[in-house]
């Protein structure tokens, strides 16, 4: 399903998109599922393991900006990332041995769905080496309008940026007063329905509010290389095995020269990045839509 054009393209610019990995059956169910955790959220008034929920989230009106770890949700979301397709661009990409690190299913809602301030995701969990990476699953068309994921080519080889506030807390966002030019450069990874962005974890990104009237789903996996271990450490290694999508469980991790800044003291709030953002001072997106 890679081709040897959209390795190159991924090694050059960080991130490639890959038409049509998701079928019209595979979307539709999935699309159900949502509508039934979304309607679920009517007997919550605040975040839980499952729900991060919108400002203005009502039991009357549910307003969902995500579903946290999906594929401990339900088992649709896990058979996603492990389908043959799946496996085999992340092999192109990564190599052989392949771990899951997270999932997440970031909803943005017509007219209000919450932006993602410019950030790297190796701010968030640097490992031994940078063989990481994100996969966007777009569960809806998208396009310019309804708040895609920027990316700026290149900065997948460059610094690690500040993600920490001015006091000296994590926040997981950057000052976009830092970065002028890469937020100049960066482009919209768009496609219709079942495609598949694939960014490297040091890439900055970045998405704006869903000003348009249309959904904007977006079903998110890490996935690092096998012998790739998180420097905040692993608590349980039989869980952290467990999430071996391909390849055999090692004690020997890989380590490379790579810029580490790692996410101390913790962030002021906790929770998802949107939470760890709000408590910033500055920021570049719009958060509301004018009426």
């Amino acid at each position: 399903m890679a081709s040897d054009a959209q390795r190159d393209a991924y090694q050059r610019d960080g991130f490639i998109v890959v038409p049509d990995l998701l079928g019209a059956t595979e979307l539709s169910a999935l699309r159900q599922i949502i509508a039934e955790l979304v309607a679920g959220a009517a007997t919550v008034d605040t975040h839980t393991a499952v729900y991060d929920l919108e400002p203005g989230h009502t039991r009357a009106e549910p307003k969902v900006r995500r579903i946290k770890t999906p594929h401990e949700v339900h088992p649709a979301f896990g058979a996603v990332v492990r389908s043959p397709a799946v496996i085999e661009v992340l092999t192109r990409l990564i190599g052989p041995g392949l771990r899951l690190h997270s999932s997440k299913l970031n909803m943005k809602s017509a007219r209000y769905g919450s932006p993602v301030e410019w950030h790297q995701d190796w701010a968030f969990y640097p490992h031994t080496n940078d063989d990481v990476l994100a996969i966007g699953v777009m569960l809806d068309d998208m396009d310019f309008e309804n708040g895609p994921l920027l990316v700026t080519p290149g900065t997948h080889k460059g610094p690690i940026w500040n993600h920490h506030g001015e006091d000296g807390r994590f926040c997981g966002l950057i000052d976009p007063a830092d970065i002028p030019n890469e937020i100049a450069n960066a482009v919209p990874l768009i496609g219709r329905a079942g495609s598949m962005s694939f960014h490297h974890v040091r890439s900055l990104h970045g998405s704006a509010l869903n000003t348009s009237d249309r959904s904007r789903n977006l079903l998110r996996y890490g996935i690092a290389a096998a012998d790739a271990w998180p420097l905040l450490g692993v608590p349980d290694l039989d869980e952290f095995n467990s999430r071996l999508l391909t390849g055999t469980p090692t004690l020997e991790p890989r380590m490379t020269a790579v810029p580490v800044r790692l996410p101390l003291p913790p962030a002021a709030r906790q929770g998802s990045i949107y939470e760890n953002q709000a408590g910033a001072t500055r920021s570049y997106f719009k958060k509301t839509v004018a009426p």
